[in-house]
């Protein structure tokens, strides 16, 4: 696996400073932290370091200085061709031609698992995600939150952490029995027994369609019951909802390595469940009191200034104590390294306390992290939709991938950091026209590799690393630069969990090879030489493209 160039960078630059103090030509101090960017104009450099004006305040120097010391013993080796010193002490520095077009072939040879890493190496991930209740359809909000889980799995995933996609199904509490009421109720009138419905029972013609599915498997088999449904309805209507669940996200590629069932953790295998050691756990750290006739979750030396239920004065746990159990399971039970839950931004007041509580039952409260993300308001051109056209109900997830196809449904909900609300265009992301739809604009920057290499094949031209060195049209190192940026960025969006920037390298990388193949000519059989260097970079490219699409989740196709 080929170091990212920043990476290399980096250590050189580290060296040299370590060697600077040890000449002398600068004091002694503790090691600082130093950031390698790369420069917004390409007239400096390819890198730039930071660390001189970090430093000069503590070394008492001028930043100008202090630069100058360490940029002079910066080896000028693999990949660094030049280094000098700018103002107010920055140090910039270019990589080596050949170096860089060397590096193709490690591209070329990943294909489109270019921009893997190691920085992850050995940690165990769990990234929880969509988890929507299994009593209705999942709406588009669930969609961003699938699509953000997913890609940033993907993403860590390719940064060498070791990965594990979990949906939780809520499937115990009065939300659950509530669903079955309302389920029976609309079974029975499927039999033209005049039912009313639960209060508060769910009024969408899901409902309808689940109670037609169970007339049809089971027929009467539960109308002679009680007014409440039987267990067994119940659990076989809770199994078709999760199903279609399950349906919506696999047409939205969405796959889970494990679907976590909350009423599992209340069985009790041997004789304790995951439940009770939780509870117990609590009790003996001294986090539960008792008051109002309930069982509250006290946590002050945690940072918690508010009391938490955790069984009500009924007996019934809550909600929460559910989640302490869950996030026992995650931590001291499964032994996750970082738990990350992506959650709606609406659940912005549980964080605290489920880091609390993971601190209380053992764990490491701060190895919980909490992905909070906006909601997604829909749009046709100018219009605001609010409803669907065809059920007069709140547009489901499927209703929008039926639209705009699951390919622009992935990349548009990626488009915005999730902490920023969205604007989602439904003409846009249904709109074929590369300059409407970004999905669009990167699909064909992939497929144009492609048809150039089946048109160089009709020539008799050949990818060749041979004569790398013709290399040298600014139009092909700024298409390099791109293609060489994907691991760095893959390292930086997995460390600060924001794969929404696979959305713009993307953009970034489709437009850099659009203008070298508007600029270059690639296919010229009276010069084969030169072809092929540059179908060398064209596979590169596509090896790139095939790369990010791949974290996105977005076909790369070869004709459009």
């Amino acid at each position: 696996m080929a170091r990212a160039p920043r990476e290399l960078v980096g250590e050189l630059v580290r060296n040299a400073l370590e060697l600077a103090q040890a000449d002398g030509a600068l004091p002694p101090i503790p090691p600082t932290e130093m950031h390698i960017e790369r420069p917004k104009e390409r007239e400096h450099g390819d890198y730039s370091c930071n660390v001189a004006l970090r430093l000069a305040s503590a070394v008492r120097m001028p930043p100008m200085d202090v630069a100058s010391a360490i940029a002079q013993r910066i080896l000028r080796t693999e990949p660094i061709a030049d280094v000098d010193v700018a103002p107010p002490g920055f140090i910039n520095l270019k990589l080596d031609s050949e170096w860089q077009r060397g590096q193709l072939l490690a591209v070329v040879e990943a294909g489109d698992q270019w921009g893997q890493t190691e920085v992850g190496s050995g940690h165990r991930v769990q990234v929880e995600f969509v988890s929507a209740n299994p009593t209705g359809p999942l709406q588009v909000g669930n969609g961003r939150g699938a699509v953000l889980g997913d890609a940033l799995a993907s993403v860590l995933d390719a940064a060498g952490f070791e990965v594990e996609r979990e949906y939780y199904i809520n499937d115990a509490g009065a939300q659950i029995r509530l669903f079955g009421r309302t389920l029976f109720a609309r079974y029975q009138q499927q039999f033209g027994r005049e039912v009313p419905l639960p209060d508060g029972g769910y009024q969408g013609a899901y409902m309808i369609d689940l109670a037609a599915r169970l007339k049809a498997e089971s027929g009467e088999r539960w109308l002679e019951s009680s007014d409440d449904p039987p267990a067994d309805f119940s659990e076989r209507g809770l199994e078709l909802m999760v199903e279609q669940i399950r349906d919506d996200l696999a047409m939205m590629r969405v796959e889970f390595n494990h679907w976590q069932r909350e009423s599992a953790l209340y069985g009790a295998a041997d004789g304790r469940s995951t439940y009770d050691i939780a509870m117990n756990r609590l009790r003996e750290g001294s986090f539960v009191i008792e008051k109002e006739g309930a069982v509250w979750f006290r946590a002050e030396d945690l940072g918690e200034d508010k009391d938490n239920v955790l069984i009500r004065s009924s007996g019934e746990p809550t909600y929460f104590a559910s989640d302490v159990a869950y996030h026992y399971d995650k931590f001291l039970t499964r032994g996750f390294d970082t738990v990350i839950d992506v959650w709606g931004a609406d659940h912005q007041g549980h964080v605290a306390r489920t880091r609390a509580a993971v601190s209380a039952v053992g764990g490491d409260g701060e190895a919980l992290e909490v992905l909070l993300y906006q909601l997604v308001h829909l749009r046709r051109g100018e219009e605001r939709v609010r409803m669907s056209k065809r059920t007069g109900e709140i547009v489901t997830l499927r209703e929008l991938i039926e639209e705009v196809g699951v390919d622009a449904a992935r990349f548009f909900m990626l488009q915005r950091s999730a902490d920023a609300q969205m604007d989602f265009d439904l003409e846009a992301a249904a709109s074929a026209d590369p300059r409407q739809n970004p999905a669009s604009y990167v699909k064909y920057a992939h497929a144009r590799c492609a048809s150039v290499m089946r048109t160089a094949s009709d020539a008799g031209l050949t990818a060749s690393s041979d004569h790398l060195d013709l290399l040298a049209a600014d139009q092909e190192f700024v298409l390099i630069g791109e293609i060489l940026r994907l691991p760095e960025l893959v390292e930086d969006m997995a460390l600060k969990r924001e794969p929404h920037h696979l959305t713009y390298y993307a953009q970034s990388l489709a437009q850099a090879f659009t203008q070298f193949y508007d600029t270059c000519r690639i296919v010229v059989p009276e010069e084969p030489q030169r072809s092929g260097a540059r179908l060398t970079l064209t596979l590169a490219a596509q090896a790139a493209l095939a790369a990010a699409l791949r974290m996105l989740g977005v076909d790369a196709p070869d004709e459009m």
